[in-house]
Order: structure tokens, then sequence, then C-alpha cells
């Protein structure tokens, strides 16, 4: 396209999208719609056509907030265009499948001029306007291109605008701002701090270096055409979550929601705790009805699928018409120089995976066990009389798994309690919710982590898939087990025989007749580099696989520190250590494969933090004195 006929484009497309509404209101109100429902209908759909506002209006039809006074909330951001916007979809689309869902998906790719600010919806045409005048006044003074620099930090990566362009860009946030609040009687503030583009926000650490080499295949000085954009929200629904309907779900009771699939849904995560398992309430983007919705039915969506764009001011600049030369400048990028013809995509970095998708190890200590609830007396108060097992407490395990030799054996190797269940089971679905892949899991032989493993991985939905490999060498410091002696583990074959999931097949590094009693913290120290290398050289890479070891308070500090290079803590103050390391404690390791070396970074999942809840008799304090 050439110049001029480009430049044509954009006075016409900025004439047209800024065109008065007041015709479309007219039509409305012809239809007998009451004023203040029929600039609301035209405020939620963006003042485009009748045809739009009226079906708005026939879908809310039983909306009860119909009548409410309550505008949209307004934001004006800076959109890019052509080549650009292409290559920052396609590294949203492969963040997303690398690393899981981030902030910075909720949104699609922009820089934000003005932040989000309210206006009467008989007042939104004067935005319309002052867009339409800013834009014209700033048009010629328009940077040719904006110049972006990659920045990187632990939960940010995006784009930072140069500073000679953001001044331009900051001008022209000022000067709407200042006449939309003039003429709108609102109160509009422009972003006059740093201004970004931003690619990833709010992600796991662990993340950070993949992310980081998939943004560097973005060339930021791309041929790009840069729209400012006027788009609207909800106000009522900002920290709301939104569902896709995947389902048509008509109705069975007066308190249920009519959706279609492809319907938006309102969900506060506050008022769902109330909610019959497997339901969700929730308010219709379309028709602005409340009722229950089965929660199968729904995915979750982005926050900005319910915005509605308004109008918009493409910015035309006669340079960018054409690629880059080799006479322009190139972009800075990182801190260096990036030069556009070593461009890649994306999808041309996934054929390099093993120099951006790194294995991972994460060493968790067992969930909560019996004896630390109730003290190491805690079989005594299960068996009976004629020595069978019953449940004294709620979190006793209601059954234990059979044992070829004597009960008393539980003593010395106890189970988890049910609480220490419900950990496991909980860590395991916040991994899977961070989509971590684990590709291989190795238990110390003590039952209490066996069970972790077992229940991690149902958390996981791997259960059926990946099996435990019960390695004697993850056991803890022989010295501290109170027996003084090494406890009689349950045999492998009798784990799989109570159903736990486990590789029969795998042959341990250190046999169980290895085991030293009370061996010295040298000895131990020694082991357990030992063991950790020989498990690094048994699993080979998996893309970004991870390798789960469930182990003990001991496990955390004695497998990662040789892995990352560090000596051994002194004894004294590796006993203070694990003392603080509590149930489901974990660290997790990351390989940089191309260094030839590991590193500690944030595991993928928060910790997990409760209170004790102390054994109640009602009898004290309530009936007797």
């Amino acid at each position: 396209m050439a110049v001029a006929e480009t430049q044509l484009y954009a006075k016409v497309s900025n004439k047209r999208r800024s065109k008065s509404t007041s015709a479309l209101l007219e039509s409305l109100l012809a239809k007998g719609f009451p004023a203040h429902i029929a600039q609301k209908a035209l405020a939620a759909t963006g003042q485009k056509t009748i045809e739009d506002a009226a079906k708005w209006l026939h879908s809310h039809c039983n909306d009860p907030s119909l009548d409410d006074p309550i505008p949209q909330e307004y934001a004006l951001y800076l959109c890019p265009t052509g080549h650009l916007q292409n290559h920052l979809q396609e590294f949203w689309k492969e963040s997303k499948r690398q690393c899981g869902k981030n902030r910075a998906h909720e949104i699609f790719p922009h820089i934000t001029l003005c932040d989000f600010f309210t206006c009467e919806d008989q007042k939104v045409e004067l935005l319309y306007d002052t867009l339409k005048r800013v834009g014209d006044s700033f048009s010629q003074s328009f940077p040719p291109f904006i110049s972006l620099s990659l920045h990187s930090s632990t939960s940010y990566l995006g784009f930072f605008v140069g500073d000679s362009h953001a001044n331009i860009l900051k001008d022209f946030a000022l000067a709407f701002s200042s006449e939309a609040s003039a003429l709108a009687d609102c109160h509009v503030k422009p972003c006059l701090k740093q201004l970004h583009l931003t690619l990833a926000h709010k992600f796991y650490p662990h993340h950070q270096k993949t992310l980081e080499q998939l943004a560097k295949c973005i060339n930021p000085g791309e041929t790009c055409q840069w729209v400012a954009a006027l788009y609207s929200r909800d106000m009522r629904f900002v920290h709301y979550q939104t569902l896709r309907a995947l389902f048509q779900y008509k109705p069975q009771n007066i308190d249920e929601l009519m959706i279609n699939a492809g319907d938006l849904v309102y969900v506060d995560p506050t008022q769902q705790s109330d909610v019959s398992e497997g339901w969700v309430i929730g308010t219709s983007h379309r028709t602005g009805c409340r009722g229950f919705l089965p929660e199968n039915y729904t995915e979750r969506a982005n926050e900005s699928d319910t915005w509605v764009k308004h109008r918009e001011y493409v910015f035309v600049t006669a340079s960018r018409l054409f690629t880059q030369t080799e006479n322009e400048p190139n972009v800075k990028m990182n801190g260096g120089v990036y030069n556009p013809s070593t461009s890649r995509s994306v999808t041309n970095v996934l054929s390099l995976q093993n120099a951006t998708l790194r294995r991972g190890v994460l060493v968790m200590r067992h969930g909560e066990r019996v004896d630390q609830v109730f003290g190491k007396s805690w079989l005594q108060q299960c068996l009976t009389a004629d020595g069978k097992y019953y449940r004294a407490d709620l979190n006793f395990p209601s059954t234990l798994p059979k044992r070829k030799d004597s009960m008393k054996d539980f003593e010395c190797d106890p189970p988890l309690s049910c609480c220490g269940i419900f950990q496991s089971k909980l860590i395991g679905e916040a991994l899977l919710e961070q989509e971590v892949t684990v590709s291989y899991v190795y238990s110390s032989p003590a039952l209490r982590c066996v069970q972790t493993a077992h229940h991690v991985l149902q958390g996981l939905k791997l259960d059926q898939k990946v099996k435990i490999r019960v390695e004697p060498g993850l056991l803890e410091w022989t010295k501290w087990e109170a027996s003084r002696v090494i406890p009689n583990f349950m045999t492998v074959t009798e784990l799989a025989e109570a159903s736990y999931k486990i590789d029969t097949s795998y042959r341990g590094n250190f046999p169980l007749s290895s085991l030293v009693p009370s061996e010295s913290y040298e000895e131990y120290v020694s082991r357990s580099s030992a063991v950790i290398k020989q498990i690094i050289t048994a699993c080979p890479s998996k893309g970004n696989g991870v390798i789960l070891i469930v182990g003990h308070g001991s496990s955390l500090a004695s497998f990662t520190r040789p892995l990352i290079g560090l000596p051994a803590r002194d004894s004294s103050d590796f006993a203070q250590a694990v003392r603080k390391i509590p149930s489901l404690g974990m660290c997790f390791c990351e390989e940089i494969k191309e260094q030839n070396k590991w590193q500690m970074v944030n595991p993928p999942v928060k910790t997990l933090t409760h209170g004790a809840n102390a054994a109640f008799n009602w009898r004290n304090g309530i009936v007797e004195d």
C-alpha cells in the first residue's frame, strides 16, 4: 500500500470510528426504551450498531440490575498490530503451553496509557470525540517506531518503552486525560511511570529462563502499526473469575442459570464455600441473570474476554510501512544490540527444546505422621484387647496396610495421619494446577514417605502412569532413628499388595542391608551425595520433566546442597535447620544444562500452612466445671 493511500485509510478509518451515536439513541427511544436503559445498552455494546444494542436489551430483559445506574469502566491502551502483534500472540500461546497460565495471559498485548476510570453512560460519546481530537493533534509527532527493550525479573518479563518515545506517549495520555476529564466530567489518570508491554507476570521463578528464551525470539523492531484503543468492562465484576460455558445447560430448578455454549459467566471465588460440590454460582455476562450451574460445564476464560472495544485511533507513520532496511538503527534488547535480521520465530526455537526446557528435582518432606500428633504410644491407643486396629480419633488412618510381621513394626515405621494424606493430595493438586510434569518418583522406604508419594501422584492424576521407586539410600540420618536400629520396613511386595503403585523391578542404589545404624554425620553426607548423583544419572532428561524425591526433613539440605555445589553444613547447624522444616516442606533445583550445573529456585507451588487442632472433650468446660 502506498504511503498516501495508507494515510488516507487512517483518516477515513478514524473518522468512521468517531461518528456521532445520537442516531442510535434516537432509534432506541423510538422503539419505546427509556433513555437511561437505552444509553446503558449502547455503552455495554460499544455504541456500534442499533442491532447490537437491541440484541443486548432483549438478552437482558430479566436482568435484575437493568435499572441500576452503574456505569462502565474505561481504559485507554496502545495496542500493536501487524507482524509484531502476530509474534506476541505466538509468544502468548507458547508461554502458556510450556509454563502454564500467568497473569499476563488474562489480557491481550498492550501498553497502558490511562488505567480504568468510570464515565456516565450519556457522556461516553465525549470520550470518543476526545480520542479523535487528541489523536489528530499527535499524529504528526507520533514516533515512526517505538523503542522497546526486554527486562526480566523473577516475577515479571516485558518490554520497557525507551525514554524519548515514552515521553511522547505520556504527553498523549496526559492530553487525553485532561480533555476527557473536563468534557466528560470523569477522573482520568494517565500512566506517567515506566511505560511497558508485559509479556509475563506473576509466574513461578523456575519458568523465568524458559520465558526469557521465548521472548528473545520476538523482534521488537518488527513492522507495526500502533492503535490507541478505548475499552470498557463491567466494574461490578472486576475481582471475579471468568468462566466460559463449554455446553448448553437448561435449568432443572428455579435457582439455576441458563447458559449456552460460549457464554461467559462471572464467578466470585469468595461466595462458593456454601455451594454444593460440583456447582458454582455466577452471573451471566450475556443476560445479567444469576444462578447455579454445573462447574464441569465450564472452563476458565480470560479477564479481557468480557471487555468491549469502543473506538480506536490508528497511528500511521510512513517510515514503518516497509520492512526495516540495513540503514535503520538496530533496536536495543536486554541492554545489548538486537539485529532484526537474526530474528527467529518462537516455533523455530521449540526445535531447541533441550536448551530451553530444563528438568528439575523437587525434594519434599513427607506429610504429617500419626506419632507427630498422638505421640510415640499412638499404636496403643488404637489396638483392642485382642490386638485389632480401630480408629480412636478421626485423624488416625481408617485402616493400616497389612504387613507380614508384627503390628508393632508400625511404632518405628508409622503411617501418615488423615491430615497427612490430605496434605499430600493437596500438594499434588497444586502441582497439577501449575502444570508441573513429574516424570520420575523416588521415595524413602519409610511408610510415611511412600504414602506421601502415592497421594501426591493421586493429586497429580499420575498414580496410574508413574510408579514409585523405593530407594533405601533416601532414608534419613540413621542416628536419629529412635530404636537405634534400622526399622523393619514393609517390603516392596507388601507395599504393592497394599495398592501403592510401586516399581517392583527397581533395585535401589543402597540396599537396606548396607545401611549402618547410628551412622556418623560424615557417612550420612557421603551416602546422600552419592544417591542423588545416581538418581540424576538414572533419569534421562524428558524435556522439562521433574524428578520427585519424597524423603525426610533432613533430605532437603542433604540432597540439594551437593547438587548445586554447596558443601555440607556443620552437623549442629544441620540439626537446627531440619527442626524448622514442616510437613511437605520442599526445595526445587533446576538444571542449567548448557553450563553443566544446577541452581536452586522457588518451588513451583506455594507453602502449606495450617494451625494446630487439639483434642476436645465436650464434658470439660461444657458440662463439668
